[in-house]
């Protein structure tokens, strides 16, 4: 164990006997992110409900905007990431999601701004909001309920959306997602119906119940994907735009949830350069001199190595005038599968499953968040407690 100054603790070495002792997860996740993280498919239907309650008609009535900015920060940021990418190329107007301070100086009377806050304060939702209400651009706010971002909603009249259950930030992703998706189908921008939350909500319901604590690592996917990662520097690659915003959405949880360093990104754009990575000093040159009779507790004989996980869309392209952009990830996707195995790097492949885009994304991102905390506990690590982004956040504010 390690016990710092700052209140750092942990292991070094993670230990798989923990994840098949439940009664243990109590104590190790005192913040419940395991029970926060199995509400996903709820949040889902409490969103939808309470975005149905909002008056999101003064949307509609105005007429399509000029362009939609989503302002936020963190996983409320990921937001405009998801709607962007649900939204596809073919959406008649420019999704921009802002993560700075304000909004861009662009924006007016013609375009709408969705500021997303999880808790309602975050100075980046609180100044776009302020700045919207400004400029006399449409403005539609989605955070914790009596906060500062409702009370400048309240002033611009402006639609107000509120958060269900109230759980960090980093386990609200569907709570955060849905209002903003949508307020964009208000808008005319994407095509999300009813039963594409329903579908969604149950694949994420599904996913919880496969990950559930209970399960041991041979039948829990999160349990073998977290153990997989362990030691390891984790890059993970999306195949499509969709996955892509899965993979990103891994790094930040593996991140903050189990402090491990990652690389995230498109498989397009790591064919570009960042594939190089499967041919470096943690790829195949240490997988080559890699001791098969070393004693896998052993740190120093077994140094630290690549792992791949690959996100494979293999989604519908309903939409296309052709197949053909789903046939170049996938022999993309196939491609480096194989440049891993020739090297000796190992990969996990999650590969996306359902009929809509939200519900794709949904089986992409589920086993994923799971795995982070897993992870996390693994090492003896709280994954609801970050001492350095308190820490940070103190110095900040000095």
């Amino acid at each position: 164990m390690m016990d710092g100054t700052a209140g750092v603790s942990g292991r070094r070495v993670a230990d798989e006997s923990v994840l098949d002792d439940p009664d243990t997860f109590a104590e190790q996740d005192p913040g419940g992110m395991l029970r926060f993280t199995a509400s996903a498919g709820a949040q889902v239907r409490e969103s939808a409900a309470l975005a149905a309650e909002a008056n999101l008609q003064l949307l509609e009535d105005e007429g399509r905007p000029r362009a939609v900015v989503i302002a936020g920060i963190g996983t409320a940021g990921r937001t405009g990431d998801v709607l962007a990418t649900v939204a596809g190329p073919r959406c008649p107007v420019p999704v921009i999601p802002h993560r700075s301070a304000g909004v861009p100086g662009w924006v007016g009377a013609a375009d709408v701004v969705i500021a997303v806050s999880a808790s309602g304060r975050s100075p980046e939702a609180l100044g776009a909001a302020e700045a919207a209400h400004r400029r006399g651009a449409r403005l539609v706010a989605v955070g914790a309920p009596d906060s500062q971002l409702q009370s400048v909603a309240e002033r611009a009249r402006a639609p107000f959306i509120p958060v269900p259950r109230r759980a960090p930030a980093r386990a609200s992703l569907w709570a955060l997602t849905v209002p903003v998706l949508l307020a964009a189908r208000t808008l005319g921008l994407v095509k999300v119906n009813e039963a594409d939350l329903a579908e969604t909500a149950a694949r994420l319901d599904a996913d919880a119940d496969r990950c559930r604590p209970t399960a041991e690592s041979f039948v829990n996917p999160a349990k073998s994907l977290a153990l997989g990662l362990a030691g390891s520097i984790p890059i993970v690659w999306g195949s499509s735009p969709l996955a892509t915003v899965a993979a990103r959405r891994f790094g930040d949880t593996l991140s903050a949830n189990a402090r491990y360093p990652v690389v995230t990104g498109a498989l397009g754009e790591a064919g570009r350069g960042r594939v190089g990575l499967l041919d470096g000093v943690f790829g195949g040159l240490v997988e080559s001199t890699r001791d098969i009779f070393a004693d896998p507790a052993d740190v120093e004989a077994d140094p630290t190595r690549l792992r791949l996980v690959l996100l494979r869309d293999g989604g519908l392209n309903a939409e296309d005038d052709t197949d053909e952009p789903l046939a170049v990830e996938e022999r993309r996707a196939d491609a480096v599968q194989t440049l891993a195995e020739r090297r000796g790097v190992r990969c996990d492949v999650v590969t996306a499953e359902g009929g809509s885009a939200l519900e794709r994304l949904a089986s992409l991102v589920a086993v994923p968040d799971f795995a982070s905390i897993y992870l996390a506990l693994a090492h003896g690590l709280d994954p609801m407690a970050v001492p350095a982004i308190t820490e940070m956040k103190e110095l900040a504010n000095q």
